[in-house]
């Protein structure tokens, strides 16, 4: 499985978060952090850790 996912350097930190759940930043001191981070997040975001977790859909209207 593969997740997207958003990120930048800001200064001399990596930011970033998952693209299904933008409202949980991580960051890291290199990139590599930063996607350890990310995956440690998402293991908190779909294993209950974060109680009511906010999450992106896709609606479609016609």
């Amino acid at each position: 499985m593969k997740k997207k996912y958003v990120y930048w350097r800001d200064d001399d930190m990596w930011l970033g978060y998952l693209e299904e759940y933008p409202d949980y930043w991580t960051q890291g001191e290199t990139e590599d952090t930063l996607r350890e981070n990310l995956l440690d997040l998402y293991s908190e975001l779909t294993g209950g850790a974060i109680p009511y977790v906010r999450k992106v859909a896709e609606l479609e209207v016609s």
